[in-house]
């Protein structure tokens, strides 16, 4: 390829850039709040699995999930831990089956209605959630050190308006489609 061949790729790359500075303001290539709580979930998680791994705890971020939802609402149905957890309750039965045979959760049949199972820890389940609340408490605390109760607190409340905002957002998006 001799320099001459050059000139014209060279004068497209340059076109392309003076395209581009003219359509994205100053703010639009740097990181934003969808990037940086992506990076955030990420790292959160890989340290999850980091440490459940490091405790023997042979468990995925994802099964750590249900086992909590678990925790917080035995007695629920499959398919209410499955919206609660917004999975398809395909997904949710194959996460089941796992922890059922790690001994950790027992269906047991709803005592009105024989089609449904609800959910219940097995004393096993119970120490797991235990190992489990505290990895994620060390993660937290190494993921807020230098914040203080304020700006923490701030974080959260900031997080749960995003988070509400989305879901309607959803809602009213599901609404107008039908």
């Amino acid at each position: 390829m001799s320099p001459n061949d050059l000139v014209p790729i060279a004068r497209a790359v340059e076109a392309a850039e003076t395209r581009a500075a003219g359509r994205l303001d100053a703010t639009a290539l740097q990181p934003n709040i969808g990037a940086l709580m992506h990076d955030v979930a990420r790292l959160m998680r890989r340290r999850f699995e980091r440490r459940t791994r490091q405790t023997g705890l042979s468990i995925t971020r994802q099964q750590a999930r249900a086992l909590l939802s678990v925790a917080r609402n035995e007695g629920l149905s499959q398919a209410a831990v499955a919206t609660l957890l917004d999975i398809e309750p395909i997904a949710l039965v194959r996460l089941l089956d796992r922890l059922h045979e790690e001994g950790l959760v027992e269906r047991r049949l709803h005592p009105t209605d024989r089609r449904v199972r609800t959910l219940w820890l097995t004393p096993l389940g119970w120490i797991v959630v235990d190992r489990i609340l505290a990895i994620n408490a060390q993660i937290r605390e190494e993921a807020c050190a230098g914040l203080n109760p304020a700006a923490r607190e701030a974080l959260l409340q900031t997080l749960d308006h995003l988070k509400s905002n989305l879901l309607m957002g959803e809602e009213s998006e599901t609404a107008a489609a039908e």
